[in-house]
């Protein structure tokens, strides 16, 4: 049964996926979004009953072990200022996002910090925030935490929309939400060989689908920093145990939707899920000139221990690099611009190609206040789905000042 209900998913991925980006980003946007008030029409209903069905069969779907796509929202990422070098930060990351990039280099504060960050994706059916504080204990350590919330409101639930007599009624159609959280804390030591640095992570991991389901997971993180002359070096390891997540499904829910497909959904999902380990490896280097000018360079390796799209793709593991490059004025004007995410994508006739995820982003800092924009492709180049992200950055020592 659950490889009936994984090939009708697959189907229907298919047909989103093939589709022009235009006629795909419109479909999208409609079938969340479109509110009560406009569903006049029977073909608008069965379009936001086919969504909602892929929604909580994907949901579903990630409910079983050892799954090559599991908490994804956790490797979207934080921080305008990182978005805009493509995620290329790895090695050079030393302020209080560094909780989320590579936690060693939390080691470089000099005083507490402050990190929020908003971000809408898929013309704002999707909102992303995120939360961080940093602080030193002494010259050899520091801790960070951070929340990350990715979720989508508002969502039709069209399960009870036709009647027991047969016959379409609206006013059966209700609204839920659903929504992915971690929390991490974080901790960060100097070691006693010069410019060497650790850092590890602990996450809690909250996904609510609604009343339909939801689940607990736990994870570790590790990060190393290495700096030697004007060379930085830096390692940073998910889920190196395994991420572990537990599934509760409402069985009550998930009775109204197992006649939806005949001869299918008839079987409850396994509960459990285990996100596999990611490594990501960078060098960097920041040049000055003239003391006023600076230019940061990074190249980073992306790598899933399993078989995906990425533009190098083995059995073993996966990898897809990422450039990124920011050129700062006198530490208070940014600009940045980055590219990463090669994936081999299938076009509609059969032919492969790469695709790429652009980025750029702007940045001022002034008196411990820093404010960061970055234009995104979450996709590749030739879905263009373009995203803004805000993120603005406080040195909490100013209010000592």
């Amino acid at each position: 049964m659950i490889e009936n209900l994984l090939g009708t998913f697959v189907k229907i991925v298919n047909y989103f996926a093939l589709a022009p980006s235009r006629d795909n980003m419109l479909l999208k946007y409609e079938f969340i979004k479109v509110k009560k008030k406009s569903l006049s029409h029977k073909k608008n209903t069965l379009k936001k009953t086919l969504f909602f069905g892929i929604l909580l069969v994907s949901t579903l779907l990630s409910a079983q072990t050892a799954v090559k796509y599991s908490n994804e929202f956790l490797n979207i990422g934080v921080d305008a200022n990182s978005f805009g070098m493509a995620n290329a930060v790895v090695a050079s990351t030393n302020d209080v996002n560094a909780g989320y990039w590579n936690p060693a280099g939390l080691v470089s504060l000099e005083n507490s910090e402050l990190s929020l960050m908003h971000a809408s994706y898929f013309a704002n059916i999707a909102n992303y925030d995120y939360a961080g504080f940093a602080m030193p204990l002494d010259n050899q350590s520091a801790v960070a935490l951070s929340m990350i919330r990715f979720g989508v409101d508002d969502i039709l639930n069209t399960t009870q929309l036709i009647d027991s007599q047969g016959q379409i009624n609206y006013d059966r159609i209700s609204l839920f939400s659903t929504a992915d959280y971690a929390f991490t804390v974080s901790y960060a030591k100097r070691l006693p060989l010069d410019g060497l640095n650790i850092g590890v992570n602990a996450k809690v991991i909250r996904r609510i689908i609604g009343d339909f389901a939801s689940s607990w997971g736990f994870g570790l993180d590790a990060g190393i920093q290495f700096s030697r002359k004007k060379w930085q070096f830096g390692v940073m390891a998910r889920d190196i145990t395994t991420s572990y997540n537990t599934w509760s499904i409402d069985q009550e829910k998930f009775s109204e939707i197992q006649g939806a497909v005949a001869g299918q959904n008839q079987e409850l999902p396994e509960t459990t899920e285990i996100t596999l380990p990611k490594l990501q490896i960078g060098v960097a280097r920041k040049f000055i000139y003239h003391k006023d000018y600076s230019f940061l360079t990074e190249i980073d390796l992306n790598m899933r221990f399993t078989q995906t799209n990425d533009v190098i793709s083995t059995s073993a593991v996966s990898i897809t690099p990422s450039f990124g490059f920011e050129f700062g004025y006198i530490d208070m004007i940014y600009l940045r611009s980055g590219v990463g995410n090669f994936q081999t994508i299938q076009q509609l006739d059969g032919a492969q190609a790469t695709g790429f995820q652009p980025n750029i982003g702007v940045g001022f800092a002034y008196q411990g206040i820093q404010i960061d924009y970055a234009l995104t492709d979450i996709g590749d180049q030739s879905a263009a789905l373009y995203s803004n992200v805000f993120s603005i950055k406080l040195d909490l020592s100013i209010f000592r000042d």
